[in-house]
Formats: structure tokens, sequence, C-alpha cells
């Protein structure tokens, strides 16, 4: 089976990076950064963290740019180093997963009640944040950075089935701060 190459739209300015062109570093900054901070503050939680974790994983694109073999979109490429600073960066505050019982995971429910359908989007925002950092982060990547199972496992270092009790889990939570009476977004 022959190897596909992406062929991404910012070639040149990935080119010109690998030539050690500081221009073409900062364009291609500038090209991802707020996505990439948005990536890290979800994960993260904490701006000032997003921020560090951000220049981190530019730092370590640029080192390591050599390596990006255009099989994905640089874009993805950048997503996943950023991904992984931001969860050492949660190892490093000395967080951990929250505890999971697996054999809760089949048991829980998605109980949304028709009432549920008028949140709004900063009131669900506002519930993320407060979630366990555990829970946080694989919801996160799962949901909103479209990572499986399988490739949260691996990047967390925990099996494929605590990647989904966690999702579960996280979801069932979520639910409860968003149904809680006190819920108001910030």
């Amino acid at each position: 089976m022959e190897t596909r190459r992406y062929q991404d739209v910012n070639v040149q300015v990935i080119d010109r990076c690998k030539n050690g062109d500081n221009r073409a570093q900062y364009e291609l900054y500038k090209l991802y950064a707020k996505a990439m901070f948005n990536v890290s503050m979800r994960i993260t939680n904490d701006y000032a963290e997003a921020e560090d974790v951000l220049q981190e994983a530019f730092i370590s694109a640029f080192k390591n740019l050599h390596t990006y073999k255009a099989d994905a979109s640089f874009g993805s490429w950048l997503k996943k180093i950023v991904v992984n600073a931001a969860i050492n960066a949660i190892r490093k505050k000395r967080s951990e997963l929250v505890p999971m019982d697996e054999r809760l995971a089949e048991d829980v429910a998605d109980e949304v009640d028709e009432d549920d359908n008028e949140w709004k989007v900063e009131q669900v925002r506002y519930a993320i944040q407060r979630l366990p950092d555990g829970y946080r982060v694989v919801l996160s990547l799962y949901l909103l950075e479209g990572f499986d199972h399988a490739e949260i496992g691996e990047i967390l270092g925990i099996t494929e089935s605590t990647s989904k009790s966690q999702y579960s889990r996280a979801r069932k939570k979520l639910v409860e701060i968003m149904r809680a009476p006190h819920i108001v977004a910030h």
C-alpha cells in the first residue's frame, strides 16, 4: 500500500521554516496561534498556563519541524504537540485523573431533559471549566478536539476503556453542573 502525502496549503511557508527563515516562522505562528491557544485553553483551563503551553509547543514544533512528513495537515501535527504540551503542564501541576469505577461506565445514561436544550453556550463553557481536570481533559480531547478513545488513552497513558469511562463520567458531571440552580455564566 502506498503512503499518501498531504498537500498542505502552507507548504511554502513550512519549507521556508525548515530552512531557518525566522519571518516564515512568524507567519506560521500568526496562522495557527489563535486556534492552538484555544486548544490549550480548553485543556489547561488557565489563561497564563495556556499561553505558556502555546509558546512551548511552537518552540518544540520549530525545533522538530524536520520530523513533519506531511502525511497529515500541519495544523493536525501542531495540534498534537499542543495537546501533549497541555497534558504535560497539567501533570506538572500534579493533577491526576479522577479515579473511575470501571463497572459504572456502562451504567451512565444520557439524561437530558427537554428544558436542557435551552442551555446557552456560555453556560456550557462555564460548566466545562468547573469539571475536575481529568474529566475536562478527556471531554475536551474527545468532543472538542476530535480524538478517539484509543488516541486519548495513548496521549494520557491510560487504557481506552478508562478514557471511555472518564468521558462518560465527565458527561454525567457536566449535566449535573448544568442542572444546578446556581449555574451562571461569567
